[in-house]
């Protein structure tokens, strides 16, 4: 019989697996019913429901992303909810349309339960990688409803 992993210990199998780029792989780390809540996302959607819907995310990522990301700076703190965690991390991020490299800033703070992901509010500097990306113009246009 295998022990469940801690909160601490999901986390950490999930930035290992954002950092090797098996983003096929990371889905199975969320519970059936995850939600995962991206609060600064400035266009897409900010919230996912789901393990199914979050392989669909995983796989547009790892289908389209012109980026590799490095975790730095790992700090993860425990809380007095044995369930919760608060991981503060950057990543050095490799864009690899444009040749830019840059640190973006995170915070997530995770719910896990039985060794599995079942909330997670995320706070990504997705500006940065919008800017990284030449992408701006297509924000600005977005947000605008253009």
């Amino acid at each position: 019989m295998s022990e469940t992993l801690s909160p601490r210990e999901v986390f950490q199998k999930l930035i290992e697996g954002i950092g090797a780029g098996r983003f096929a792989e990371l889905a199975e780390l969320y519970a059936e019913d995850a939600v995962v809540e991206t609060v600064f996302e400035p266009v897409g959607p900010r919230r996912l429901e789901g393990r199914t819907a979050l392989k669909e995310r995983f796989a547009q990522v790892d289908a389209s992303s012109p980026v590799e990301l490095t975790p730095a700076n790992v700090v993860v703190r425990e809380t007095d909810d044995a369930e919760v965690v608060v991981a503060e991390f950057d990543y050095q991020v490799h864009h690899r349309v444009t040749g830019r490299t840059f640190e973006a800033a995170n915070i997530q703070v995770l719910r896990v339960r039985d060794g599995l992901i079942v909330s997670s509010r995320d706070y990504h500097d997705h500006l940065a990688l919008i800017m990284a990306g030449g992408n701006l113009p297509q924000l600005v246009a977005a947000l605008e409803g253009k």
